[in-house]
């Protein structure tokens, strides 16, 4: 199984990507993990809807063929860890890459998070986007943790 991050923006602060690339070494070839950005679209003077449409472009470009498709969002479901835990389970058992969408500064365009096998939520705070990335990440470790019987989650 493969994770594959499709995050909208630009390049990470340095901060943000070492704590990304942290986490990424961590996890074991058979649930491995990647991430593809995609380009912002420029605001200008565009209308929200073509930037929603070129923004979905390069993210259904972006994501595996066949992948199941996670999108990040604020209105999305609130799992606990354990929950994300049992679910990373599920993908493996049925053997799905996943694609987790990351959306730009206006989110994502609303027919692609409707067509989205699941919608999920990391936090009821806002988060600053390199912070949702790093979040996501160490939660998708932390979920393969508790699943492998790994010292690095207690409760």
């Amino acid at each position: 199984m493969k994770l594959v991050i499709v995050a909208v923006g630009q390049r990470m602060p340095d901060w943000a990507q070492t704590a990304y690339d942290d986490f990424a070494k961590r996890f074991p070839p058979d649930c491995r993990v990647e991430i593809k950005t995609v380009k912002t679209e420029p605001r200008g003077s565009k209308t929200l809807e073509t930037l929603y449409a070129a923004e979905r472009a390069r993210i259904e470009a972006a994501i595996p063929k066949g992948a199941r498709i996670v999108v990040l969002d604020e209105r999305g479901s609130q799992l606990t860890t354990v929950a994300l835990a049992r679910q990373l389970k599920s993908w493996q058992l049925e053997g799905d890459d996943v694609a987790l969408v990351i959306g730009g500064p206006d989110g994502l365009d609303p027919e692609f998070k409707a067509k989205a096998q699941m919608r999920i939520r990391l936090s009821d705070m806002t988060l600053p986007h390199a912070f949702a990335r790093v979040l996501l990440i160490e939660q998708l470790y932390r979920a393969w943790s508790i699943n492998a019987n790994h010292p690095y989650h207690r409760e």
